[in-house]
């Protein structure tokens, strides 16, 4: 018989708050490891619908265990979670009510969300380099800028920073190498870099999405990037538009900077350009352009395809 139990739970590293929203059982904690967890997890109906904030890797033991065992599983945006705890009321914030609200999130929400799709071995060592690279990336520029105004110091900055690159060059490599396991996704990330202005970092990423996310079209996947402008409008008033920024940062990031590097390309500069011409920021054409590779890679990723310049906009006039 399947349930219609909606379970919320609130992560932390050392144990599991879990909640139920009708009540079938008191909330309680849970031991955050595999064994305290799975025996909990047995106990539950089959059907059982789980919700779990996502919180670096916190979240993955518990989800990936009840996902395994055929349960519902929903990861969510703590944003999320936050503006719907504050729509109730919710004046206090404690591990039991952010179960409890995960709980009647679920209950109430579950037909617009997605399902946790856990990913697998080689995916999830794709992400983590993916994150130390951006992590190094970051830390580069912050040194740069910082060390900028230290000449005394300028050979052993440059030392360091010489460092830094070699380490974010053997990430790299890692992950080429990792990539290249999978002659499918090699193939893919080859294909997706016929792209003018995108590399192998925007390759891996997108190869990475579009072939564990079930996106229908490409209006799903620039909304997944969170790539998709927000209206701000209200009667008479029409608000400035702004990006979402709902998805993955670093994959934002990435196709910007394809974006940046596809402007100088004689393939995309006459559009680019045009764009500045009617008014635009430079920023605001890049985003454009961005957003307009994602949609081009996700077609071809459809169609299996190599990037056909023809569907690049002609400049506006």
């Amino acid at each position: 018989m399947q349930s219609n139990w909606s379970v919320g739970i609130d992560v932390s590293k050392q144990e599991v708050m879990v909640a139920c929203h009708d009540g079938s059982f008191a909330p309680r904690k849970v031991v955050n490891q595999r064994a305290e967890l799975t025996t909990w997890l047995k106990s539950l109906p089959a059907g059982t619908r789980l919700g779990v904030e996502a919180t670096g890797s916190y979240h993955e033991l518990v989800a990936e265990l009840a996902e395994g065992m055929g349960l519902v599983v929903y990861v969510l945006n703590p944003r999320d979670i936050s503006h719907y705890a504050k729509s109730l009321g919710q004046r206090g914030k404690t591990d039991r009510l952010d179960a409890e609200v995960i709980a009647r999130y679920i209950d109430k929400e579950a037909v617009d969300l997605h399902r946790f799709v856990p990913l697998t071995p080689d995916e999830k060592l794709l992400r983590g380099l993916s994150r130390r690279r951006a992590t190094l990336a970051k830390a580069k520029a912050m040194l740069q800028q910082s060390l900028a105004g230290l000449p005394a110091l300028a050979v052993e900055a440059k030392a360091l920073l010489k460092q830094l690159n070699a380490l974010i060059d053997a990430i790299e490599q890692r992950m080429m190498e990792v990539v290249a396991r999978s002659a499918e996704r090699q193939a893919l990330v080859e294909q997706l870099q016929t792209i003018d202005g995108v590399g192998p970092l925007n390759g891996i990423h997108l190869a990475t999405l579009f072939t564990r996310v079930p996106l229908p079209r490409s209006d799903a996947a620039v909304a997944f990037y969170g790539m998709d402008p927000r209206p701000k409008d209200s009667g008479q008033l029409h608000g400035r538009r702004r990006l979402s920024k709902r998805g993955p940062a670093e994959g934002r990031r990435l196709l910007f900077n394809a974006a940046k590097s596809a402007i100088n390309t004689p393939t995309w500069k006459p559009y680019y350009q045009s764009l500045c011409k009617k008014g635009l920021s430079g920023t605001e054409a890049i985003v454009i352009i961005a957003r307009r590779i994602l949609r081009i890679a996700f077609a071809m990723f459809k169609n299996h395809t190599t990037f056909d310049k023809s569907k690049v906009p002609k400049p506006l006039t």
